[in-house]
């Protein structure tokens, strides 16, 4: 099993990037004292990518014999490529156009026909290298369905990014180019895997990319298009230019070290150097001109690979080492489609949200492939800028639930896509609270459940409920990891209260230690068009309600369920429109419930003006001083027992911001303290050492 500290570094080829000045970037690189541990604790996988590299070098040296009897070929290695956009709706969910942009940039510098080339130093001129590759967009996907080559998933994983991504969609690495966009990429702004490592684990082939560095415009910018293309040149077995593959025991040399003059990427016409993270074009670290225009360098303006980087990478599509080989054969191109002249074969399109309120408008665009000679918007009540353009605004006269579909025809072939829901909720509210026990007299159609995922997502059944006949809840013991699912209020008026206050009760229990759902509360103000996080619940700690493993499908008793009050919310959520949003993060666990939910003036609704939340208590094992921090907007009234039951003097009797309590003569052991205001109280458990 390999460990989470692999799961996420281990053989990144890594470029983190953090904005100063236009193109002065700072790059990120593992510690060798990782990666030592790392080989240490997986040496099975030390042994396949040794193999496999050892494999590679054999190949390159076949290669160059036989290129040495061969006439020199102008014929393009062809490469079908697939981008996975993981994403939460959010900006991280780019536009196709954006992704097109992206791939033209990689393959006007793989081709050396981007029009700076002319930039490039004098000494390297000479050296630089049309590769002779292009990347493609699939046609087909592994079924043989027709396909964009640009697939979309939800998925909360988008924010972290790191291998497991991969695990949510996968094409055969040995027939596509599996790209993924995501909002983070494990904190870098790409990473890949070399053919070494994608030999020995297949399942990780692949690169993965911050959406903000794909393309030119969009989410991404003119200068941070050459990331793609360095990680092309990872996947196609290039090291960075200052080496690191032929370090016993490591893997990856940190840039810009003295010492790296020692080392080589084992390329003949790229000079040694230590790396650069800045363009200087002049650079001179290890005796000779530095190349630092080079796509495998870390400073922002690389112009070029050099002709020995092309063989490297021609040697590699000619290696059978992660099926490299198969890539660009005329049989794979084939059932790719990237060779082919493909009819109408799907029908489909790409909402810009999928809730809005009154008012608010949506923008369509169709996706529908190959080719499309008419097309015709459908959905009943739906006010479309346009029925026939290829992208429409669509705009809606009052709340309600809509269903939007595309018709396309070319040829004589008709198809219809899916029909997809617009949730549109009301533009005013019409109340200053709500109190919502998911019964049947309340009605269910005033929450808004999101289709982002399925088939499981909120429910409001008899189930599980407390104190009432029903709940809203997950049966998540059946569903797979990452799901996130997404329940949201009806809009309160908020706008003249005094405070803020919510309650509500819910259970879930742990099938396994591992289980970590999350709860996430939001609130937003302007109409579901941003969310702000108020409170996260965790599933080993915060979120679970019973103690012990339950696994079979959890359904509580009346034990079993929690009440939770959140209050002192600030003067955030205090508008005219307010939408509170249950986000529950499913992750192999077990069900969720949620009943009896209460928002809206504390005083009127007899709920407290502070919660347990509001109050820091530390340090906790205590020595000498135990302080007390309290954002609440009430006096605090503060008492001490023993395990006990006996009460201790303290130095402190009522504060309102902060404490300090001198615990000095305390003897070693547990205490309690119990803070209290007009309408509540809390209990705390300390130890004293």
């Amino acid at each position: 099993m390999i460990n989470s500290i692999f799961s996420r570094f281990f053989f990144l080829s890594i470029i983190f990037l953090n904005f100063q000045l236009l193109a002065q970037e700072k790059s990120f690189c593992v510690t060798d004292e990782l990666q030592h541990a790392i080989l240490r604790d997986n040496p099975g996988l030390r042994i396949g990518f040794d193999r496999a590299n050892e494999q590679l070098k054999k190949d390159l040296e076949h290669f160059r014999k036989q290129a040495k009897n061969q006439q020199k070929s102008d014929a393009l290695y062809i490469i079908p490529v697939v981008f996975h956009v993981i994403h939460t709706y959010g900006p991280e969910n780019i536009s196709d156009a954006q992704i097109l942009d992206g791939l033209a940039q990689l393959n006007l510098q793989l081709r050396k026909q981007n029009a700076d080339t002319n930039q490039i130093v004098s000494t390297f001129k000479s050296r630089a290298a049309d590769t002779q590759i292009e990347f493609r967009l699939a046609q087909k996907d592994p079924d043989g369905n027709c396909t964009s080559g640009i697939t979309r998933t939800f998925s909360p994983l988008t924010h972290i990014a790191d291998h497991s991504v991969k695990d949510l969609i996968h094409w055969p690495p040995n027939k596509y180019l599996n790209v993924y966009v995501c909002a983070q990429a494990a904190g870098l702004a790409g990473h890949a895997l070399l053919p070494g490592a994608a030999d020995t684990i297949p399942q990780w082939d692949g690169i993965v990319m911050q959406h903000s560095y794909v393309g030119t415009f969009g989410t991404s910018e003119f200068f941070r298009r050459t990331v793609l293309t360095h990680e092309v040149g990872h996947y196609l077995n290039l090291q960075h230019i200052w080496g690191g593959n032929n370090v016993p025991n490591y893997y990856y040399l940190p840039v810009a070290q003295g010492a790296n003059c020692n080392h080589d990427d084992e390329v003949e016409d790229t000079p040694l150097t230590i790396g650069w993270q800045t363009c200087n074009l002049s650079g001179n670290s290890c005796g000779s001109l530095d190349n630092v225009q080079n796509y495998m360098d870390y400073a922002y303006c690389a112009l070029m690979f050099t002709e020995g980087q092309k063989e490297r990478m021609h040697a590699c599509l000619n290696s059978s080492v992660a099926g490299r080989n198969n890539l660009w054969t005329n049989e794979n191109l084939m059932a790719t489609g990237v060779i082919e002249n493909n009819a109408l074969c799907f029908a489909n399109f790409m909402t810009s949200k999928k809730i809005v309120c009154e008012g608010q408008s949506v923008t369509l665009t169709d996706l529908s492939r190959h080719k499309v000679s008419t097309r015709t918007w459908e959905g009943q009540g739906v006010n479309f800028s346009s029925t026939t353009d290829s992208v429409v605004v669509a705009s809606f006269a009052q709340a309600g639930t809509y269903t939007i579909r595309i018709n396309v025809t070319h040829n004589g072939t008709t198809l219809q896509s899916d029909f997809q829901t617009i949730e549109v909720l009301p533009s005013e509210a019409t109340s200053n609270y709500f109190s919502e026990s998911f019964e049947p007299e309340n009605g269910d159609n005033t929450w808004t459940i999101p289709t982002f995922e399925g088939p499981n997502n909120w429910t409001f059944n008899s189930v599980s409920a407390f104190n009432s006949n029903r709940s809203a809840n997950v049966q998540n013991f059946e569903e797979g990891i990452w799901k996130s699912y997404e329940l949201i209020s009806p809009p309160i008026n908020a706008q003249n209260l005094n405070s803020l206050a919510l309650s509500f009760d819910f259970a879930y229990a742990q099938k396994q230690t591992t289980n970590m759902e999350t709860l996430r509360i939001f609130y937003s103000t302007d109409c579901g068009e941003t969310w702000t996080l108020r409170r996260t619940y965790n599933g080993s700690s915060s979120l679970r309600t019973v103690d012990t493993l339950i696994t079979t499908s959890f359904v509580p008793v009346a034990s079993q369920w929690k009440n939770e009050v959140l209050a002192n919310w600030g003067n955030g959520p205090l508008k005219e429109h307010l939408l509170i949003k249950f986000s529950f993060d499913a992750k192999g666990g077990n069900n969720f419930y949620l009943d009896n939910i209460n928002l809206g003036e504390a005083s009127v609704l007899g709920l407290p003006n502070f919660s347990a939340e509001d109050i820091s208590i530390f340090p906790n094992p205590v020595v000498d001083y135990l302080s007390i921090q309290s954002t609440a907007p009430t006096q605090l009234h503060l008492s001490v027992h023993d395990i006990n039951g006996k009460s201790i003097k303290t130095n402190v009797s009522s504060f309102e911001k902060e404490a300090s309590i001198s615990t000095e003569n305390w003897s070693a052991g547990v205490y309690f303290l119990t803070l209290t205001s007009s309408d509540f109280s809390v209990r705390y458990k300390v130890v004293k050492q």
